[in-house]
């Protein structure tokens, strides 16, 4: 530091010789290049910050300026003194202080974390909260700590429900289904696949494929579904579907006596039913467009087969990356070995720990 003060010196001594041999007319231009540089500089960083070097270098040349142009400085008498206030507040800091101890960043951060994710939850309640995770923090700190992030008290914080939040909380009470088609390779014979999709979980269920969807069938599938739900049936209180023929007036009355109420989507609009699309889009991206399907037969093993992967093993974004339902190993870290476990022919790939 003191090398660095004694450079700015030295440097500001040689500019101060090389003005000797410039004229007054160029000194005074010169002068408002500067002031108007320094006019622009306040404009774009109000607040500029100095090191002790400039701090130093400043104090002892600004007392020989005229008191009207201290005025239009950077650093002003007050600037000076603010400094000296400082320097003696480090002097005489004791190091032993009474009162409470500080809150540290972590719990401060996880205080507001828990005002932003319950906008209902007073400063009590938040201190409760705490207590449980082995925080103990008053109430008043709790206060002080939102009052300092800007957060407001939890009647004046937004308590409506968000849109995201509503559709998260009915997702879990709600399935979609809905058809796709796989055209064969060599007979070029359509065939239709009817799926089904628990909308929380993003649980998926191939109910069957055929080359005539028609309503009886359709019916006939749906009630497979609710048996194979069991008891599971009841936590479900909606079915989104579409307006295509295949969902007879049968297939409602299945759903009604479980209770289920069918949701119609209204017409052209597939992303009213945006679960089961995007279901869609993922099965064909990852298997049947990137494979022949040569019969009926074939699709169905293949769509088994992608379905144990998809509900157990492939992550999902709106399930913060994990499956619907888990059914790998838990990873064992004392086991370096990774091994990969081929699925529908080294088209998708497994991995787990081995030992």
């Amino acid at each position: 530091m003191s090398l660095r003060l004694l450079y700015l010196v030295f440097a500001r001594l040689l500019g101060w010789l090389a003005l000797l041999c410039r004229s007054s007319s160029s000194k005074n231009i010169e002068l408002l290049v500067l002031r108007h540089e320094v006019a622009v500089l306040r404009r774009a960083n109000p607040k500029p910050r100095f090191d002790w070097a400039d701090r130093a270098y400043l104090a002892a040349l600004l007392r020989h300026l005229p008191r009207a142009l201290r005025q239009h400085r950077l650093v002003t008498p007050d600037t000076i003194l603010r400094w000296h206030r400082r320097l003696v507040t480090k002097k005489w800091t004791y190091p032993n202080q009474t009162g409470r101890p500080p809150i540290d960043q972590a719990t401060a951060t996880l205080i507001e974390q828990l005002a932003a994710e319950n906008a209902s939850w007073g400063y009590q309640r938040i201190q409760g909260e705490l207590l449980k995770l082995g925080h103990r923090v008053g109430a008043s700190t709790v206060r002080r700590i939102l009052k300092r992030r800007k957060i407001p008290p939890a009647p004046e914080r937004c308590t409506d429900t968000t849109w995201r939040q509503f559709l998260r909380t009915q997702a879990s009470t709600m399935l979609a289904v809905d058809f796709f088609h796989v055209d064969c390779a060599v007979t070029l014979q359509r065939l239709y696949v009817f799926f089904a999709l628990e909308a929380g979980t993003r649980y998926v269920h191939v109910l069957g494929v055929t080359s005539h969807p028609d309503g009886p069938w359709t019916t006939h599938q749906t009630r497979s579904l609710l048996m194979n739900l069991g008891h599971r049936a009841s936590e479900f209180a909606f079915l989104v579907r579409d307006r295509a023929g295949q969902f007879s007036r049968s297939f409602d009355m299945v759903l009604a006596s479980e209770d289920i109420k069918v949701v119609k989507i209204p017409p052209r609009c597939p992303q009213a039913n945006a679960y089961a699309e995007r279901f869609v889009r993922t099965v064909r991206s990852e298997v049947t467009d990137r494979m022949l399907v040569f019969s009926q037969r074939h699709l169905r093993t293949v769509l088994n087969e992608y379905a144990q992967h998809y509900n157990g093993r492939r992550p999902h974004r709106g399930q913060q990356l994990h499956p619907p339902r888990p059914d790998h190993p838990t990873a064992d870290l004392t086991h370096e070995r990774i091994k990969r476990r081929p699925v529908l022919g080294g088209l998708i790939n497994e991995y787990e720990r081995t030992g």
